[in-house]
């Protein structure tokens, strides 16, 4: 059975509100109807997994502004990094606002900006030296400077009062960690953070970064934050085609460091929450958690495909990952990866469905739902 095979050793709490069916080729998918919006805006930090464009304006080769990225999506390929919608722009149709535009577009400023805005950039990590092999990319650090400037046109804008009100309502999604990992931490022929710090120690460092720049976005007024935990990464098709893996099952030792980091942050927002930071509120997203229950799980959720990239070329479609004009699978939302790192559409779908509305195991301690509710 797939779900044997594919368990990776962790206690997985199934919610399921809806079935997912995901029987097309590449829509159809379950989401939020848009009505009044929830929050005022929504601000997204992280990597490629919510990269809505920014890498299209840098010199990065991380870049997937070319069929077939987009293949689903109504604007095409946009330089989000799978067949459609990311999870945060699936996240912001149940928080009723659309998709904010990306901070590196030129026309992003005036009006635009009052919906929120993103800045995340794919092979950026916690680290400012994570991903530096595809050259340029916002950090989570240049991400937040970012931001601070984003923030000194808003003031121009608005009213100290009414500025004030609009960021204490606004939801912050930050979605950093992976590339940490498999663009540091995993390449030693190119990072040397493997030789100088322990799964551990390497852990504590990430979320010591990561705290420092949280607590920097508080203090400027933000006050509602989800903060996305790392996906089993030892599953993904770039780890399955190393052949490190026996047939069926993921990469034990990847998944296995990531649970320090992935402890550690639940670990932070407690600490966060404890009235140290009076007015915010901090969440977890299990992102390992959820994804673990899909891996385990597929049928459940109209998966077939769990072990390869919809797009991609060699061992898993995960050595190579999706080149331009490559022809991609037919029946993507049978696909939980997209490509040789990232979720397809319908994926996406189900992290963003349970980010908002499941249970305190896949967000803690509160759902984005009722994140959005608090005044």
């Amino acid at each position: 059975m797939v779900e044997q095979r594919w368990w990776f050793g962790v206690a997985v709490t199934v919610v399921l509100g809806a079935q997912w069916p995901n029987n097309g080729s590449g829509g159809g998918v379950l989401v939020g109807v848009e009505g009044a919006a929830a929050v005022p805006a929504i601000f997204v930090f992280g990597d490629s997994l919510v990269d809505d464009g920014n890498n299209n304006f840098i010199n990065s080769i991380a870049k997937s502004n070319y069929y077939p990225y987009g293949c689903d999506f109504s604007q095409g390929p946009s330089g989000r990094f799978s067949n459609g919608k990311t999870f945060s722009d699936l996240l912001g149709e149940w928080l009723g606002i659309g998709a904010p535009p990306p901070y590196a577009d030129p026309n992003t400023r005036g009006g635009r900006i009052l919906g929120g805005v993103n800045y995340a950039s794919a092979a950026a990590g916690i680290l400012d030296e994570t991903g530096q092999h595809y050259g340029d990319r916002f950090s989570l650090s240049q991400q937040v400077v970012n931001f601070e400037g984003t923030l000194g046109e808003l003031r121009r804008m608005m009213s100290p009062t009414n500025l004030t009100n609009y960021l204490s309502k606004s939801m912050i999604v930050m979605v950093f960690g992976s590339n940490d990992y498999i663009n540091n931490y995993l390449m030693p022929s190119i990072y040397p953070s493997s030789y100088n710090y322990s799964p551990r120690d390497f852990a504590n460092l990430l979320l010591n970064r990561f705290a420092r720049q949280i607590v920097a976005l508080y203090s400027v007024g933000l006050r509602k934050f989800l903060l996305a935990g790392v996906g089993p990464l030892g599953c993904i098709p770039n780890q399955l085609a190393t052949g490190q893996a026996p047939p069926g099952r993921c990469v034990d030792y990847v998944n296995q460091i990531l649970g320090t980091y992935n402890e550690g942050l639940r670990s932070l927002v407690s600490i966060l929450n404890s009235g140290t930071h009076p007015g915010a509120i901090f969440v977890y997203g299990n992102t390992y958690g959820i994804f673990g229950d899909i891996l385990n799980n597929p049928a459940r959720y109209g998966f077939r495909v769990v072990d390869r990239g919809c797009c991609g070329i060699g061992r898993n479609q995960g050595q190579i990952t999706c080149l331009p004009f490559a022809t991609p699978c037919y029946f993507r939302n049978q696909y939980v990866f997209w490509d040789a790192f990232h979720p397809t559409q319908a994926a996406n779908a189900i992290l963003a469905q349970r980010a908002f509305s499941g249970p305190p195991s896949d967000c803690y301690p509160i759902n984005v739902q009722q994140l959005s509710l608090l005044n």
